[in-house]
């Protein structure tokens, strides 16, 4: 039977990318997938590691977009409030 190694980085889990770190790597990969110089297995790998970048992006894109709609919000009542 086969006892596998765990190393340090196999156990912690890693942090999650910033925006701009996920965007450059998204990128990296479509550019590298566009070239179509890479095996089909490592496109494939790239190809689903894009898709959870891509994810990842979207998903700081929509907390931000919630986050500014918040603050208009609160922008938009406070000048209806000194208005009463």
């Amino acid at each position: 039977m086969a006892t596998s190694k765990k190393t340090k980085k196999d156990s912690e889990p890693e942090a999650p990318l910033r925006f701009e770190a996920a965007a450059e790597e998204l990128e990296s990969i479509i550019d590298r997938l566009e070239q179509g110089d890479i095996p089909l297995e490592e496109s494939l790998a790239a190809y689903g590691r894009g898709r959870s970048l891509l994810a990842r992006c979207r998903s700081i894109l929509d907390a931000a977009a919630a986050e500014i709609a918040e603050v208009d919000l609160d922008a938009l009542d406070g000048d209806t409030e000194s208005n009463a």
